[in-house]
């Protein structure tokens, strides 16, 4: 990754700096528990806690966006989510050092993520170890979510740099897209919710790490 100097970090949220799976299934084992059916157990859900209330009633449910009733499933989900989101969710380990070494560094660090702003900014300001990212772009805070690249695009414009100089690193084969397309080294974290079946070598990141701290080895930043 020697193509320019680096000048930004910028991460997926869920999956990557934080798991917010166990708080995800609960929301939608709650909602089954109101409607008299059995839960779905957590191992089914995980994989799925990458594409947030879509992948959670899909799973739950069998409901997708085409359907009728999604859209109020949706907005029911989202709703007992609110109320439960930070009961489990914490930094995966390795995160905070992580995080850390990039300020001693002075390199700034920035979250992008498809996660509306009600459930991220909340998310943000109440986990420690993400208090000093430089900018947070939520799933509404552009016309378009990732895989597009809007998102890495107008974080990168908040930071004033040059997308060539900045990496996205996520665990999610539309955080790699996302990231090439707005012209961004890339990173695969293999720690993640990856999707159902996700093969992460095949995703065409520059790097896929098993842990944080091989994000340092791999940026040169070690």
């Amino acid at each position: 990754m020697s193509r320019c100097p680096l000048q930004a970090v910028l991460f997926d949220l869920d999956g990557t700096l934080v798991d917010s799976a166990p708080d995800l299934a609960d929301a939608a084992n709650t909602m089954l528990a109101q409607r008299g059916l059995p839960p779905v157990p957590y191992e089914h859900l995980r994989p799925l806690a990458g594409s947030g209330a879509r992948g959670m009633l899909s799973r739950a449910f069998g409901r997708t966006p085409d359907d009728d009733d999604y859209f109020a499933l949706r907005d029911e989900f989202h709703a007992l989510y609110e109320q439960c989101m930070l009961a489990n969710a914490r930094a995966f380990d390795g995160i905070e050092p992580l995080l850390g070494h990039l300020q001693a560094r002075g390199l700034p660090w920035g979250i992008v993520t498809n996660k509306a702003r009600r459930f991220a900014g909340p998310m943000v300001q109440a986990l420690p170890p993400l208090a000093g990212a430089a900018t947070l772009v939520c799933g509404d805070c552009t016309p378009h979510t990732k895989p597009h690249p809007a998102p890495l695009l107008e974080a990168a414009r908040r930071l004033a740099l040059d997308p060539a100089r900045c990496v996205y690193v996520g665990d999610d084969a539309r955080d790699v897209a996302a990231g090439h397309a707005a012209g961004m080294r890339t990173v695969a974290v293999a720690w993640g919710y990856l999707g159902a079946g996700a093969v992460v070598g095949e995703w065409q990141a520059g790097h896929v790490i098993q842990s944080p701290a091989e994000l340092l080895n791999c940026l040169d930043l070690a």
